[in-house]
């Protein structure tokens, strides 16, 4: 009997080996045929445009913006499937706080009489992002609940139902206005595309279907029709590209489209393909990526994407908090995309706008040494102390801005100097403004090397000290800086 246990599990053994050979193996193939299949998609080289513009503003705004309603800490997008997925760690507190306040019958879809955007005024929201330094524009065409802001027949055929903004709720094609209002500004307009619908009849039955029959026409539409120059595409993890067949999409995207020449993709097209294929690299609530590749970190300014009521001061990312989060990632390599969520009368909550203004202040001084650059052979220097950078390519991993620059740990180093560079200038900013001296370690520069401080007219006094470089700090009262939370140095003429 010992004996033909022994056996027994000498062949569970075997098999599991096998097992995770073959899905190895599998996973393997899968990833050769990625490779190929996205091989031409992958060697498009993004658009300078994108990678010069360095910020944008990401809008989640939907039937969800009306219950307005998230644990803290989690996504008020989110709420139909929080409703109903009693495994979701949001469920219980936000199905008590539906139940109590419109009652057990009313479904998720019912929301949708009361999203009237009265308030929404497109060429406002255009010019609050414009004034906040923001190059680009990505609004949620469609998120998970299906739910479209511009006239999709598909979505009234899959659904059996009114489901988009023109027929229901604000009677108004939410896309085109706010892509005419954007197109008047020095912005360019993106949109959001979500790949999969939670409950949509069609893709819970069937999504080869879904794929052909929904997903394909509807997305050719909104390109087609409202011409966005970024596609962020999202809800992509069911399934692997193959199933979307998003390599044809891309194909298609990038060969006939009227966007072929100048749009930017993402890489959520497959839950094989972020950080693998696509164009740039996503993270999000995170630190961003180690990598030569185009990336772009998006977060909220507080804990959920679209508006959430339960969100206080506190759980808000400051002004100079959003500030350092751009010039941190930009001297990485990396794109901003901030999001707002929009109230669902149609308001940029003032907390949201007071963000955005505080920010475009900042850059109206300090933007020559964020748009158009590139990485300098190093991206900060660092303090004395240990150094404690975040983890990157992380989904929410704890990057505390703050303690990385003016509030550390004790005995932990911070980031004192930012570097960007472009072509032979140099910016170092700072966010604590030096008392008397500016040490930049490593850096020669030339006899006819000059050093400014943006927003001031007057050079610098600067010497070489043997491989570093002393910037003498001007005489300047404190209100009369030219900016707030950093001040940037442009040094030109560097070897």
């Amino acid at each position: 009997m010992r004996t033909s246990l022994m056996n027994c599990k000498h062949l569970k053994k075997v098999f599991f080996i096998l097992f995770i050979a073959l899905f190895a193996k599998q996973g393997t193939a899968l990833a050769q045929d990625a490779n190929k299949d996205f091989k031409q998609i992958d060697a498009r080289p993004i658009p300078k445009w994108w990678t010069d513009a360095k910020f944008g503003i990401f809008i989640h705004w939907g039937p969800y913006s009306v219950p307005a309603f998230s644990k803290v800490g989690e996504y008020s997008e989110w709420y139909w499937r929080d409703l109903r997925d009693t495994s979701r760690v949001s469920h219980k507190e936000l199905k008590a706080f539906h139940d109590k306040n419109y009652g057990e019958g009313y479904t998720y879809p019912d929301f949708v009489t009361d999203f009237k955007a009265e308030m929404f005024d497109a060429d406002q929201w255009a010019s609050i992002m414009e004034a906040s330094g923001a190059k680009y524009v990505v609004l949620t065409s469609k998120h998970h609940d299906g739910y479209t802001l511009w006239p999709s027949k598909e979505a009234e055929m899959s659904w059996g139902r009114p489901w988009s903004s023109t027929n229901t709720g604000p009677m108004r094609d939410l896309v085109g206005e706010l892509t005419n209002a954007v197109n008047k500004t020095s912005m360019k307009m993106g949109l959001y595309y979500s790949l999969y619908e939670w409950y949509n009849p069609l893709y819970t039955s069937d999504v080869d279907l879904f794929v052909e029959k929904h997903m394909f026409p509807q997305f050719k539409d909104v390109v087609t029709n409202y011409k966005p120059e970024v596609i962020f595409s999202d809800g992509e993890w069911e399934h692997p590209y193959t199933t979307w067949k998003s390599d044809k999409l891309l194909t298609w995207l990038y060969n006939e489209s009227p966007v072929k020449e100048t749009v930017v993709i993402n890489d959520r097209w497959g839950k094989d393909t972020r950080h693998h294929h696509g164009g740039y690299y996503t993270t999000e609530y995170g630190s961003g990526l180690n990598t030569d590749k185009a990336w772009e970190e998006n977060r909220g300014m507080a804990h959920s994407f679209g508006y959430s009521r339960t969100e206080n001061l506190s759980d808000y990312n400051s002004s100079q908090q959003l500030t350092y989060m751009l010039i941190d990632i930009v001297s990485r390599g990396g794109n901003f995309l901030l999001d707002i969520g929009p109230t669902a009368d149609g308001r940029i909550p003032v907390i949201m706008q007071e963000r955005l203004k505080d920010v475009g202040d900042w850059m109206a001084v300090n933007g020559e040494a964020i748009y158009g650059t590139t990485p300098y052979k190093t991206s900060c220097q660092w303090t004395e102390g240990t150094v404690a950078d975040a983890k990157r390519g992380r989904y929410k991993v704890k990057y505390d801005i703050m303690k990385l620059t003016v509030n550390p740990d004790k005995g932990f180093a911070t980031k004192e100097i930012f570097f960007t560079q472009k072509g032979k200038n140099l910016y170092a900013t700072c966010p604590i403004f030096p008392d008397k001296a500016l040490i930049i370690k490593d850096l020669k520069l030339s006899n006819d090397s000059e050093i400014t401080l943006l927003g001031m007219k007057d050079k610098l006094d600067w010497k070489q000290d043997g491989k570093n470089v002393e910037v003498i700090m001007p005489m300047t009262n404190p209100s009369k800086m030219p900016s707030k939370f950093a001040s940037t140095f442009k040094i030109t003429n560097i070897k």
